[in-house]
């Protein structure tokens, strides 16, 4: 199901009759074209684990594992909720949206793996523990008296360091086990990034210890240039540092540059960069890089230019795993989907076997419904589909599917007080606008597009996302509504929703299965299948 193209390299068939295995694979950037931020990895054996940035879907920081640096499978969760409090059970009026764990450092040592994140919600530094990092479990710390914004762990020689910040990063030592900051360190200004000129100074920082040097790979954009990846060195790990743009340009047509992710040494004893490229509404996806050590400096692309097309010396293998259909047929649900914060209570893949049914809770709307389970879209354009059976909802109830971010829309079924369910699209979404004095606002738009009388109790739900336009007439990051009795006509709401990376979910948009109610709690929407298809 590999939705961005691998061109293998070609296996040779003997006159023998005999294949000979490929050796290396040829990887199109992006190498995952879907939402994976702030991306680090390490290598143990043959073995990769790539971590990233989820922030308030629960369970969060996904680990994600990888033989070839191409195909990646989520395997793992490091943990199940941050913390159970109102942010993360979405009450009284708290969340944690734009926030959560940010940018995990992953690192392993000695037979442990070591995973260390904010949130920003809760204001505070997490470093969690496990010898086993497929199955878990994780023992958690909390660094007190630290926020380690967009942190980096190096294990150097017997001591553990920590590099963190954004603009002038820091570094401290903390005890072996990583659980506090030793007794005794203080922490010490490391690297004070330029102040003119910059859009984004030094953050997002990776921290190696490679041959003599000491090693700082960050991101920053420098005005009127992309973003960049910057790297500073040092032969003494409290320095001085000198830095040098090791990647900058654009990819894709777009002017979004490429940066923030780790660099990574296979077994052959190659190197290659894995950096996010802010994508638009999709999220921000990972690009991968080969690396040329040059004078000591590690520069990626071609002369610190990105490449489209990459060579990867490692035989293909495993799949893509970061998003799928589902038939909901496991009493487990798949590693795929997560939650909007905290998992809720009352949902269930047994009480109907074959079906996702979720029991709905109070809501205002999606932003505080409970209960709503998340999927990442996929670029460059996808379809996602449900079956939905509204039998057993209640009235004042709504489910259906939603395109999720801050500018949201869902078509699903409305039941009114006295019963009635109709099929319903809609709009919840910050349009532009102009004030009084003419400067540029946003208006919060919340209104229905589209009403209908709901005919029967099944209902078939679809969005068509558009991301990079592949036909004339179609617009970017562009979302349309449909729905059917049959599942083979379909009648399309004549609307469309612009999508936008907002920063106030900081997210890539997300297909979400809902139920909330509005009345009176307990109501059932069963999901028969879930399909996501790529075209």
């Amino acid at each position: 199901m590999k939705h961005s193209l691998l061109l293998l390299a070609a296996c040779l068939v003997l006159a023998a009759g005999c294949t000979a295995s490929p050796k290396e694979q040829v990887a199109v950037n992006p190498l995952t074209y879907t939402d994976i931020p702030d991306p680090d990895i390490i290598r143990v054996g043959e073995d990769y684990y790539m971590v990233s940035t989820t922030m308030y879907f629960c369970p969060g920081a996904p680990i994600m594992h990888s033989r070839d640096l191409v195909h990646w499978e989520i395997v793992n969760y490091i943990y199940d909720v941050i913390e159970d409090d109102d942010i993360y059970n979405l009450r009284d009026g708290r969340n944690a949206y734009g926030k959560g764990q940010w940018a995990t450092t992953l690192r392993y040592h000695d037979g442990t793996y070591y995973a260390l994140f904010v949130a920003n919600d809760q204001q505070k530094t997490y470093m969690y523990r496990t010898k086993d990092i497929v199955n878990g479990p994780w023992e958690r710390n909390v660094i007190e008296g630290y926020f380690m914004h967009d942190a980096s762990l190096l294990f150097d020689d017997g001591r553990l360091w920590v590099v963190w910040g954004n603009g002038d990063l820091h570094l401290v030592e903390l005890e072996p086990d990583g659980s506090a900051v030793k007794a005794g360190a203080e922490a010490e200004l490391l690297i004070e990034s330029p102040r003119e000129g910059w859009n984004l100074r030094a953050e997002g920082a990776h921290f190696y210890h490679i041959g003599d040097y000491y090693y700082v790979l960050e991101i920053d954009w420098p005005r009127d240039k992309p973003r960049t990846a910057t790297i500073w060195r040092s032969k003494d790990i409290h320095g001085p540092y000198e830095s040098k743009v090791v990647l900058q340009g654009t990819l894709g047509g777009r002017g979004d540059g490429i940066a923030q992710g780790p660099i990574v040494e296979t077994q052959n004893g190659d190197w290659y960069a894995v950096q996010f490229q802010d994508h638009g509404a999709v999220g921000r996806i990972p690009c991968l890089q080969p690396v040329t050590w040059v004078d000591g400096w590690p520069m990626m692309g071609e002369n610190g230019v990105p490449l489209e097309e990459v060579t990867v010396n490692l035989p293909p293998q495993g799949r893509d795993y970061v998003w799928d259909n589902d038939e909901f047929d496991s009493d487990k649900l798949a590693l795929v989907w997560q939650w909007n914060h905290k998992a809720p209570e009352g949902w269930s893949l047994t009480e109907r076997p074959g079906w996702l049914r979720l029991r709905a809770t109070k809501a205002t709307g999606l932003a505080d419904a409970r209960g709503t389970l998340t999927q990442r879209t996929v670029g460059p354009r996808c379809i996602s589909e449900v079956l939905l059976d509204a039998s057993g909802m209640k009235p004042g109830d709504e489910a259906g599917l939603a395109a999720f971010q801050s500018a949201s829309a869902r078509i699903g079924v409305r039941v009114s007080p006295t019963g009635q369910r109709f099929i319903v699209l809609h709009e919840n979404a910050r349009v532009f606008a102009r004030g009084e004095d003419g400067r540029p606002t946003f208006e919060r738009k919340d209104q229905d597009v589209g009403v209908g009388f709901l005919e029967g109790d099944q209902v078939w739900l679809r969005i068509n996302y558009i991301f990079t336009p592949q036909e004339d007439g179609e617009e970017a990051d562009t979302a349309y509504f449909s729905y059917s009795y049959d599942g083979e006509e379909w009648l399309e709401f004549p609307f469309s929703l612009s999508m936008r990376f907002s920063l106030d979910y900081f997210t890539g948009y997300r297909s979400a299965l809902y139920n909330y109610a509005t009345l009176e709690e307990g109501g059932i929407a069963d999901f028969d299948w879930f399909h996501q298809r790529v075209y």
